[in-house]
């Protein structure tokens, strides 16, 4: 991942880390998802990265909207 971003959400499941995604765009953050699953086996994780400035409201929206 390239420098100023940080890593805010981790899952096993692509769906999820991309539900994630979209609700930090509905609340104005950048978000992207780095898919580091083996194709083959769908085995790794994929994970989800905000701009270091945002990354405590982030992790504040994750946290309130999430069971984790």
């Amino acid at each position: 991942m390239e420098k100023g971003w940080t890593l805010v959400y981790s899952t096993g499941n692509l769906q999820r880390a991309e539900l994630i995604k979209a609700m930090l765009q509905e609340n104005g953050i950048e978000a992207v998802v780095l898919n580091k699953q083996d194709s083959s086996y769908a085995f790794g994780d994929v994970e989800v990265y905000v701009t270091e400035e945002n990354q405590l409201k982030a992790n504040h929206l994750i946290k309130s909207n999430t069971d984790e």
